[in-house]
């Protein structure tokens, strides 16, 4: 043995990132299998970009190395192909482990099951956020962390989280299951500590739909708060590891934003709750310890982001890049020569990569994927085309979302619709404000085909 070769130190992991990559229910049909194919939601494209890309280069860019990313079962496959493929953005740095939480659409849990599931593999204080955040640039996650490392350190605060003004929607004519514009939760806080004190819950608009419920212990230690209906949860928590043994203890929290910080907040300003918790978790001096809820609040002013949870955000995120892109054809000369010089492509259009545009066609802001065929004469505003759609000779598409696969036929219409992926319109067909999908499509197809057959029996 040579004693004078130093032994390796093992490097102690500061943050582990937990990112969550549900089935994304509010995004369908786009999110609905194709065949036995499934579509993640975390591979759902933002103007041609997977939207898991956004949350992990803001992760790596704040130093953290290590992922636990969490998806159902059937996602896994493609989500792993794509993490590990070259046109990952993440695939170089980051040590992503994968795995799956046995859930279904039916019956989905909270986060708070989730995270009890993966207790064991989370040793360290973590960084707990969706795939489908998209953050503003002006706001690196950096920022969260180092108000946690700060609050942790002096006053024993739990956990760091950011709440954000929604971005100011454009006027849109959008179908309203398409969702919410940017739903917002009343919430109080402390501005000269940056303490979140107060959520409004579904259990607490069902008491009483007029007011707060604030108690006199919460003003009298912070008298000077505020108050605002009009801001969102991000769900990007910075914790300590400790949240989890919490969780362990308290088996009927399901919803950690709906149950768990606000019940947080009331062990932070309550005293005998303070106490209480303390005791129930074994610690000497509870008043060492603040269970503090820190809050990072993010304004509109300073930059687009949201998460992008249903299909009026997802048509939001992809317009706000197409006005803030700064290309529209594909910069390699080779896949550029798909587009024809006699097509019409507005400045704050994308096209993807070997994308085939014909003579005479009209695309305006709007985002078309990879391995698409656009036909002559086609008219196309304000949509969003997933990979390898196909639209023929002078059809017409205006504020819709194509799955990819989807076939659009000759001089058909579409106006504010959205399609599964592998959906045919057929030539001709016009529809408005319409969900489709293959199932309808199929039902559709068979009982044209029986009505067929019933009509040559009759004719025989």
């Amino acid at each position: 043995m040579d004693f004078n070769v130093a032994p390796i130190q093992g490097v102690i992991r500061e943050f582990l990132a937990v990112i969550l990559a549900g089935f994304g229910d509010d995004l369908v049909p786009l999110t609905s299998d194709v065949g036995d194919e499934p579509c993640p939601k975390a591979l759902l494209p933002i103007s041609n970009k997977p939207m898991i890309d956004y949350a992990l280069t803001w992760v790596e860019q704040s130093g953290i190395q290590d992922v636990l990313l969490i998806c159902p079962p059937s996602h896994r496959p493609s989500i792993s192909h794509y993490i590990h493929s070259e046109s990952s953005a993440s695939s170089s740095s980051l040590n992503i482990d994968i795995q799956t939480f046995d859930d279904s659409q039916e019956l989905s849990v909270g986060t708070c099951s989730i995270l009890r599931h993966f207790s064991g593999r989370i040793q360290e204080d973590f960084v707990l956020l969706p795939c489908d955040f998209v953050p503003p640039p002006s706001l690196p996650l950096s920022k969260l962390l180092n108000k946690f490392r700060t609050e942790t350190t002096s006053d024993g605060a739990i956990v760091t989280t950011c709440w954000s003004e929604a971005p100011r929607p454009e006027t849109s004519a959008a179908p309203d299951d398409w969702g919410p514009h940017s739903p917002s939760t009343p919430i109080v806080w402390d501005d000269s500590t940056g303490t979140l004190l107060y959520i409004d819950t579904l259990d607490s608009a069902d008491r009483n739909a007029e007011d707060l419920e604030l108690r006199m212990s919460l003003l009298s230690r912070y008298p000077q708060v505020k108050l605002s209906s009009k801001l969102q949860d991000s769900h990007v928590y910075v914790c300590k590891r400790e949240v989890l043994d919490a969780l362990q203890r308290k088996t009927r929290i399901d919803s950690l934003r709906e149950d768990f910080l606000p019940w947080l907040c009331k062990v932070h300003y309550q005293t005998t709750k303070h106490w209480k918790y303390g005791c129930e978790s074994n610690v000497e001096r509870p008043e060492t310890s603040s269970f503090r809820v820190g809050i990072i609040i993010h304004r509109a002013k300073d930059g687009y982001g949201l998460r992008v949870n249903n299909l009026l955000a997802y048509s939001e995120a992809n317009r706000h890049f197409t006005n803030d892109t700064c290309y529209t054809l594909p910069a390699d000369p080779q896949k550029r020569a798909l587009i024809d010089a006699n097509a019409s492509i507005s400045p704050d259009s994308t096209i993807g990569d070997f994308t085939k545009v014909a003579e005479r066609t009209t695309i305006k802001k709007s985002v078309i994927g990879k391995h698409c065929v656009i036909g002559k004469m086609v008219r196309i505003s304000g949509c969003v085309l997933l990979d390898h759609c196909v639209i023929l000779d002078g059809a017409k598409l205006e504020g819709s979302m194509l799955g990819r696969n989807t076939t659009v036929g000759g001089k058909a219409e579409l106006v504010r619709c959205v399609t599964q992926g592998g959906y045919e319109v057929k030539e001709k067909e016009k529809f408005q404000n319409e969900k489709l999908d293959i199932s309808d499509w199929g039902a559709e197809t068979e009982d044209q085909n029986g009505d067929d057959e019933d009509r040559s029996v009759r004719t025989d």
